[in-house]
């Protein structure tokens, strides 16, 4: 039987997907970081900032956060099926290679709409006030990345094969520049010229951008733009380099 791209990415997503059901507090472990990076920085906050509440600005930092934590470790997943033998399974399996990045790129972002869901509702008590509209706008965004870095997160595991090590040096090495760049935590505008121009480098700073606009109803606005754009092209790229990189696998 001929089975379809689409019907083998369906194929792939459902099977990435079905732990994450089993198991939800897997989703919960992943905030955890950022929770507390929420708990321990908004404090440290001025009440307002640009005549905000200080959330306004702070929290959908803290929902990025979550999104490249969470889909910059999932590639842990693949390097534990490649030394379990699970991978060298689906390889010769009759499922197409682009679809076991494709399936499991799309599967990144069920868990980062649910964390996403999760830090809006542990905040709103506090005074945090997300527009409608534009945290619809901002979830799509976010979706969009997530498939992105996902996929990278998983080239990166196919490229360490079994060197775990190498894999979480990389992730590290990565993770909290980009993060900081991005002025998730501090604003970088009043930093160094140098400092501000490795932040307009940065992917992320555009998606944190957009986020802050959307979530406080700014829905037609050049960091929206941008930040849709930056998504699209983390996407392109992810899912280009993670395909090559799965068809090369052996």
């Amino acid at each position: 039987m001929t089975t379809t791209f689409l019907t083998d990415t369906t194929t792939v997503f459902v099977r990435e997907l079905r732990p994450v059901l089993r198991d939800p507090f897997s989703v919960i472990f992943t905030m955890v970081q950022p929770l507390f990076f929420l708990a321990l920085f908004a404090p440290l906050l001025p009440q307002t900032t640009g005549g905000q509440s200080a959330l306004q600005w702070f929290v959908p930092g803290i929902v990025v956060m979550s999104c490249l934590f969470a889909t910059s470790t999932t590639g842990s997943n693949l390097l534990f099926e490649m030394q379990t033998g699970a991978h060298e399974r689906m390889l010769v399996s009759p499922l197409r290679r682009s679809a076991l990045i494709v399936g499991r790129a799309l599967k990144e972002i069920v868990p980062v709409l649910a964390q996403t869901a999760l830090i809006v509702a542990a905040t709103v008590p506090f005074g945090f006030r997300p527009h409608p509209l534009g945290t619809v706008g901002g979830l799509l965004i976010l979706g969009v990345f997530s498939i992105g870095l996902g996929a990278l997160s998983y080239t990166l595991a196919l490229a360490a094969k079994n060197t775990e090590w190498l894999f979480w040096a990389v992730q590290q090495t990565l993770l909290f520049p980009l993060m900081l760049l991005a002025g998730m935590l501090l604003p970088v505008e009043n930093g160094p010229g140098w400092l501000r121009a490795l932040s307009r480098l940065n992917p992320l700073t555009y998606v944190v951008d957009a986020q802050r606009a959307l979530f406080n109803g700014d829905l037609i606005t050049p960091a929206v733009a941008w930040g849709a754009l930056a998504a699209a092209a983390t996407a392109a790229v992810g899912l280009w380099v993670g395909i090559t990189a799965m068809r090369r696998a052996n």
